[in-house]
């Protein structure tokens, strides 16, 4: 049998193991547009280039809430569609704007060199970077992400196959939400502003 102090000792240990675990936990989120994926082993981090230049990885956006969707510059419809919701979710968020990061990371790093993606993404809003990658760089992101992409032919060229989800990241940098495409802007921005409230 343990002696009683090393038995409060444990105690104390584990009461302080608990509050610890309770104050790292991120906030509940309630009512979203979104599904909350709050604790998913999936989605941590990247390291691609930007289209400023410089190499990136989510730690380097902390403070700021992050959207990221995975695209390609020659996209018909859906990701001019995405970048088009992000740019007035950026503006119905007023002053709140400032404080969301659009990353928009290439599946088609053949095509999408720096200066076309940069003048891509920027044409939206000039505060979007757009990120890439090698090819093989580019299939670990897809995978860390959980995100599907495919080279599908079209005569002479090809197009691009993708997952059209977006992800909300907090101001600690932790995974939160997944969009759909086909949520309107006002879901985005409840939602973004359900995580800066949490800030």
């Amino acid at each position: 049998m343990l002696p009683i102090k090393n038995v409060r000792r444990i105690a104390a240990i584990l009461l302080g193991a608990v509050l610890l675990y309770g104050c790292s936990r991120p906030a509940t989120l309630d009512n979203i547009h979104g599904r909350d994926l709050t604790g998913a082993e999936f989605a941590r981090t990247f390291s691609l280039n930007g289209t400023d230049g410089a190499r990136h990885t989510l730690a380097d956006f902390r403070d700021k809430i992050v959207l990221v969707f995975f695209g390609f510059t020659q996209c018909p419809d859906i990701c001019p569609t995405a970048l088009v919701r992000a740019a007035n979710v950026k503006k119905l968020l007023g002053k709140d704007g400032q404080r969301l990061q659009v990353l928009f990371i290439t599946v088609d790093p053949e095509r999408d060199n720096p200066p076309l993606l940069g003048n891509y993404v920027s044409a939206f809003d000039p505060s979007f970077l757009g990120l890439y990658g090698s090819l093989e760089e580019t299939r670990q992101t897809a995978k860390e992400f959980k995100v599907y992409y495919k080279k599908i032919p079209t005569g002479s060229s090809y197009t691009m196959d993708h997952t059209a989800l977006t992800y909300l990241y907090d101001t600690k940098g932790r995974l939160r939400i997944a969009l759909s495409h086909s949520q309107s802007d006002e879901d985005y921005v409840q939602d973004i502003r359900q995580l800066l409230a949490l800030d």
